[in-house]
């Protein structure tokens, strides 16, 4: 593999092979053993019995030409009624059980690929972006979903049915089964062109689908940025651009299918026609009786309405193949298990570490330039640093390898005597928490949400953390206080009540060291204030870095980094940096003549 498909490689989450797709299937099903074995018993009886009556026709035949009792007429006419019958049950007991053992099949897929999802290290997220996450969890188990719903019960019933009318054809003669079977390298020869080439094309629509998801969420993610600089033209473009790209791969399948469907076709023509003719050669040569000549060609014209639904279902049966490559290679990931469930909580008698930067040198994948470079920080225990610089500065960057988000090129983090390149993500939020900008209320009562960081808190340690950071008023006043149903379908809470509540958590989880990025940016200038009492309420007597969005914000912390291109430039109290005039000097006039 070269350097450049290395490097897109690494930008998406992993795609399993079809072996190792075909495995985790097979794997899986020995986990219900009865019911796969229900499932396949009841699909062979069901080919059988559709079979049963094209070859008592050939005995009807037989028995005319021979001038036997009209009573085999009767007992023939009994059997085809009974395989009627008995054929009809059998279809709709094996079609209930193949959806009910891909359903089971589908849950533990969907419910392994989110657990992984929800494991991956977060710096493995912001790799891969959004879109291929969402696309993979969301679009993926959709197509999944449809095709157990229609395209797979539908080519698993037909495969068995045309092996069962296959062996029927050589029951009657080997001859005539060979006959048919004529048509199996054409058959192969259109498979073997199909095959190959299908799996990548649809591997690639996929792929356009995610690309096109992760445009749309970039762009509604910065939907204010994106009219604050009036650049709604070029995101269009973008999302125009993608959705082309998705809808140009999809009338390429479509052509492509139906190339294959006309190859299958004409492997039909040769198998009948081969049929007919050996079968009549063979009837003149009375070698197989009028019957078995007219019920070999019905047989492997019965082959025809199976096949038929294969090539015309094997579209979306491609389609959820390839989502399930997508889909199993997520499982491969290596997810963390301890990101996923109870979150690891520092002992509440901890007290507050020191924080060491040393010699950090940081640079993404894609870029050559560092956005970090030989960076030394120095937080003493329970006290706060703030990062201030322009945007593109390194400071998000800076304050997630802190907190353990990433690994750097060269120098250490250390939270107390400890490097945290010898941790893991999980064992690393135990030391520290990280609060952005993005903070989420999920939907549920208002206490679940404030549990996400201690699952076992009381009620009354609920309220002690909101209390701390000035919330526990309006929470009081909800309609049914903590228990109240919040986010969508519930209560709606503007910035400040949300950021509040991230605040809370980020009391619950009584980590020793606090990153916070940014975390009250969006809020109003109203709430500014208010957030601000907060944060200084929540961090008492932790180890705080800030990424400052307001230089007021900055002031407040007990000193003061600046940074440029990646370098610390400034370090000092407010009042040093501003009087030495430098690059802090310049920000805090700037701010305060905007102000």
């Amino acid at each position: 593999m070269s350097t450049a498909d290395t490097r897109v490689a690494s930008t998406i989450l992993r795609t399993a092979t079809g072996r190792e797709a075909t495995r985790w299937v097979v794997a899986h099903c020995r986990e219900v053993p009865g019911l796969t074995l229900a499932t396949v018993l009841t699909t062979v009886a069901g080919a059988a019995l559709q079979v049963l009556p094209v070859i008592l026709l050939g005995q009807v035949v037989d028995g005319v030409v021979e001038g036997g009792p009209r009573s085999i007429l009767v007992t023939i006419g009994v059997l085809l009624v009974a395989a009627a019958l008995l054929g009809a049950a059998a279809a709709a007991a094996s079609t209930y059980l193949i959806g009910r053992l891909g359903a089971d099949l589908l849950a533990r897929l969907r419910e392994g690929a989110v657990r992984a999802v929800l494991g991956l290290p977060s710096a493995r997220i912001e790799q891969v972006g959004r879109g291929d996450v969402l696309s993979r969890v969301g679009d993926d188990v959709a197509v999944v979903s449809k095709g157990i719903r229609t395209a797979i019960p539908t080519v698993f019933s037909a495969g068995v049915l045309v092996v069962i009318a296959t062996a029927g054809m050589f029951g009657l003669d080997w001859r005539l089964g060979l006959a048919g079977a004529a048509a199996l390298p054409a058959y192969a020869l259109a498979l073997r062109w199909y095959l190959p080439r299908s799996a990548p094309l649809y591997q690639r629509q996929r792929e356009a689908q995610a690309d096109r998801a992760q445009a749309l969420i970039s762009g509604l993610n910065g939907i204010d940025t994106v009219r604050a600089y009036r650049l709604e033209g070029a995101f269009r473009e973008k999302v125009s651009t993608e959705s082309w790209r998705v809808r140009d791969l999809g009338v390429e399948v479509f052509r492509f299918f139906g190339r294959f469907v006309g190859r299958e076709n004409r492997a039909e023509f040769i198998g009948l026609v081969v049929i007919i003719v050996v079968g009549y050669v063979l009837l003149e040569a009375g070698l197989v009786t009028l019957g078995e000549a007219s019920v070999a060609p019905l047989l492997f014209h019965r082959l025809f309405t199976p096949l038929g639904a294969i090539m015309f279902t094997f579209d979306e049966a491609q389609k959820s193949g390839a989502s399930i490559t997508r889909l199993v290679g997520v499982l491969s990931e290596a997810p963390d298990e301890r990101l996923v469930g109870d979150v690891a909580v520092a002992p509440a008698d901890a007290g507050a570490y020191p924080v060491t930067v040393a010699g950090l040198t940081f640079s993404y994948p894609e870029s050559e330039r560092p956005v970090l470079l030989d960076v030394d920080l120095m937080i003493p225990a329970g006290g706060s640093l703030a990062l201030v610089g322009a945007t593109g500065a390194g400071k998000t960057t800076l304050a997630a390898l802190i907190a353990g988000i990433g690994t750097p090129q060269a120098g250490s983090v250390r939270i107390g005597s400890t490097d945290l390149a010898g941790l893991d993500e999980a064992e690393a939020r135990a030391l520290v928490s990280i609060l952005t900008q993005e903070t989420h209320v999920f939907s549920g009562p208002l206490a679940d949400d404030l549990r996400l960081a201690a699952p076992a808190a009381t009620d009354a340690e609920l309220m002690d953390a909101l209390r701390t950071v000035g919330a526990d008023a309006w929470v009081t006043a909800l309609p049914d206080g903590p228990a109240t149903v919040v986010g969508e379908g519930g209560e709606r809470l503007d910035g400040t009540k949300v950021a509040q509540i991230a605040l809370a958590r980020l009391v619950l989880g009584r980590a020793p060291v606090v990153v916070l990025d940014e975390s009250t940016a969006e809020a109003g200038s109203q709430g500014a204030a208010e957030l601000d009492r907060a944060v200084a309420a929540a961090c008492q007597g932790r180890t705080t870095l800030f990424v400052a969005h307001r230089l007021t914000q900055a002031m407040t912390a007990d000193r003061i980094a600046v940074l440029d291109a990646g370098r610390v430039v400034e370090q000092g109290t407010h009042q040093e940096l501003v009087a030495l005039g430098g690059r802090y000097a310049r920000l805090w006039r700037a701010w305060r003549e905007g102000s």
